[in-house]
């Protein structure tokens, strides 16, 4: 596909991030497949420390932060960024703000951003819109930034794509996904915030399909297309999926996520049109979980159970195909999903394992990682999903550096055969181009409260550290002593030794180590002998934090 003629296009934003590079030169992930600094490190049975990286101590003028601004998010009912940790806030430096800007992570390059919507992959290009804040570092005046990139790498920063400007969305365009119709049509359903904060469903389309950067969307005249039904919160209707094709009715279907307050429950609500401008809601739910409150953010889609490949989300059931559904619990703040049998003609989805039904059992990520949404990458066969990052900094912070959250590495999406029971999610391929070079320390020992220092050159502010521990069964055997009430957030951190620990990397350190982040480990001994390892992080002697930590 040709390159579009960027010269009439308005100019790109900065950003932070790696930026589109003006020539089509293949960046992908089969250029470059270097790992970088895989580490093997051998150690008694307590305290390996590596010192990663040294900080400069420049003096520089301290930042003004501003005083409490509220969060409109909740209120409005809609999700929003944390505000946070309650400890004390530490002024940073206008040395540290501007470095705090990712290298690799997708974030505009200031203000507010949060749910990824409507990725999409079209005429040579991926498309990433986004919940955004043009004015602010904090949740509201919501539109949908734009960006686009060749290789999920390298991105232009376009437009805003849509902008508040009727009253079904004046107060905020809310998260939406991408359908394509046979016919090359790509419909954009997105949840409008209404003047009076009623959450309704609209339509948008491209202005011009044969333009591959999709600068324009023209809102339907019909909008809102839907409205709550009854029964169904004002503020609690909202994030429409992509819709798969049912051939059982030869209808559109698509999820909308929402609750009944009846148990606290969280409801798929099953919607199918075949023009996308009428709708019918249909009389039953696609799947309910009691006792887990709002469902947002929903996905639905086919994984294979046999190879190795995605599958378009109209793909129908059948004997190697098992049905995903996912969602994002306002309650708690994670994204669960769950894989079982979807039945076309019920419109009904059954988990596979009511111990890990949605909301209560299987999670994309542990850490932070909320609002994903997918889509199918025809060209590769691959699912990619999206999700943005809250990070725990204070509001107040992030009015001081000028922006806050970001996006997620992008990842793909498979059934493991082996298991059979859960997904692998891993990141995209195309990040292994960021890969500059390698080193390998091996065969080292650790004395008992001791560090080695890794000698590694030139830049070590950005590296992916793969160790290896092998504690000598010696150890193992000494510690017959049960240690069940271990936690890394109250047992003292780093600096707390026990019997298995703990162990592991200093990063971020200054020669005498009075500067340092602690990424270690602690093998605790359950009551029935069984051995546990806690992955920690103590960030209680890294002064340039804002709130100082151990978890």
């Amino acid at each position: 596909m040709p390159t579009p003629d960027l010269e009439s296009r308005p100019p790109p934003l900065p950003h932070s991030y790696a930026p589109l590079p003006d020539s089509d030169t293949d960046t992908s992930a089969d250029t470059v497949r270097s790992r970088s600094l895989p580490v093997s490190l051998t150690l008694s049975f307590v305290f390996l420390f590596a010192l990663a990286g040294l900080l400069s101590r420049d003096p520089n003028p301290e930042i003004v932060v501003p005083g409490r601004v509220s969060d409109r998010g909740v209120a409005d009912g809609v999700s929003s960024k944390p505000s946070g940790s309650a400890g004390p806030d530490f002024p940073r430096t206008n040395r540290v703000l501007p470095r705090q800007h990712t290298g690799f992570h997708f974030q505009p390059e200031k203000n507010y951003m949060n749910d990824p919507n409507g990725p999409l992959y079209y005429k040579g290009w991926y498309h990433l819109f986004y919940q955004y804040n043009p004015d602010n570092a904090y949740w509201g005046n919501i539109t949908w930034g734009h960006s686009v990139s060749r290789d999920l790498v390298n991105w232009l920063d376009l437009p805003l794509a849509m902008v508040r400007d009727h009253w079904y969305d004046i107060q905020g365009v809310l998260t939406g996904s991408a359908t394509f119709l046979p016919d090359g049509q790509i419909i954009m359903l997105y949840t409008g915030n209404t003047d009076v904060l009623a959450q309704v469903q609209c339509l948008a389309v491209p202005a011009d399909l044969s333009d591959p950067l999709l600068l324009n969307w023209v809102k339907s005249e019909s909008n809102p297309v839907l409205l709550p039904p009854p029964g169904i919160g004002l503020k609690d209707f909202r994030d429409p999926t992509t819709a798969w094709f049912n051939p059982s009715d030869s209808t559109w279907h698509f999820l909308i996520g929402s609750k009944d307050n009846n148990k606290h429950t969280g409801i798929a609500l099953v919607y199918r049109t075949k023009d996308f401008l009428t709708y019918e809601l249909l009389p039953d739910l696609l799947h309910s979980v009691e006792n887990v409150g709002m469902w947002e953010c929903m996905d639905f889609y086919p994984v294979s159970t046999t190879e190795p490949v995605a599958l378009d989300t109209s793909v129908p059931p059948g004997d190697n195909v098992r049905h995903v559904i996912k969602e994002s619990s306002d309650d708690d703040r994670h994204d669960y999903y769950a894989i079982g049998t979807y039945d076309p003609a019920a419109s009904a989805w059954t988990p596979d394992d009511a111990e890990k039904d949605l909301g209560i059992g299987l999670r994309y990520d542990w850490g932070k990682f909320y609002a994903s949404k997918s889509f199918f990458d025809g060209e590769k066969k691959r699912r990619v999903v999206w999700a943005y990052i809250g990070e725990t900094d204070s509001r107040r912070a992030d009015i001081a550096r000028g922006w806050a959250t970001v996006m997620g590495i992008p990842r793909t999406i498979l059934f493991d055969a082996k298991t059979g029971s859960n997904l692998l999610i891993w990141p995209v391929e195309e990040v292994e181009s960021l890969r500059k070079g390698s080193k390998d320390f091996s065969g080292i020992t650790i004395d008992t409260g001791s560090t080695f220092q890794l000698n590694i050159t030139g830049a070590t502010t950005q590296l992916d550290i793969e160790a290896e521990f092998e504690i000598n069964s010696e150890s193992l055997e000494a510690a017959v002593e049960a240690d069940v009430g271990y936690n890394c957030s109250t047992s003292g951190g780093a600096s707390n030794r026990g019997r298995l620990g703990p162990f592991g990397l200093l990063v971020l350190a200054n020669e005498d180590l009075s500067e340092q982040t602690a990424t270690y480990f602690y093998i605790s001994r359950g009551a029935d002998d069984s051995l546990r390892t806690h992955f920690c992080q103590d960030e209680s002697r890294h002064a340039l934090l804002i709130v100082l930590t151990r978890r």
